[in-house]
């Protein structure tokens, strides 16, 4: 099948009427008609395969946008939980932070006298 761009050259001589009086200016004109079908033809398949990738091309940009925003949300998402974490995991520290230092200075309160009292006995005895 021929390439619809392709143009037919037909020289003018075909059609004088010395030509078109014998069988062979009809074989000429049947085979100029069969080419001009074909080329048709090629024509109309082109155009149909043509709005067939239009139409594929349009459902590729369609799933690449589709794809495109949900790795945005998915990336929005990791990024909000990953800086809110970040900060609620500071709060979370200075809480416990907070809470140990109390629980140490209770119990250094507790035992305080103790370590006072001990320190005097062991400065105040001279070992000869």
């Amino acid at each position: 099948m021929r390439d619809w761009k392709v143009l037919i050259h037909i020289p003018r001589s075909i059609f004088s009427m010395d030509s078109m009086k014998g069988q062979g200016g009809i074989q000429m004109l049947l085979t100029v008609e069969w080419e001009a079908q074909q080329i048709i033809s090629c024509a109309k398949n082109c155009r149909v395969k043509l709005a067939r990738l239009k139409q594929a091309k349009e459902e590729a940009e369609m799933d690449v946008k589709l794809y495109r925003s949900n790795m945005e949300a998915s990336y929005q998402k990791k990024i909000s939980k990953t800086s809110g974490s970040s900060g609620s995991n500071v709060k979370g520290l200075d809480e416990e932070t907070t809470i140990r230092i109390q629980s140490l200075k209770e119990s250094a309160a507790r035992v305080s006298s103790d370590i006072v009292a001990m320190l005097i006995k062991h400065v105040t005895i001279v070992k000869a």
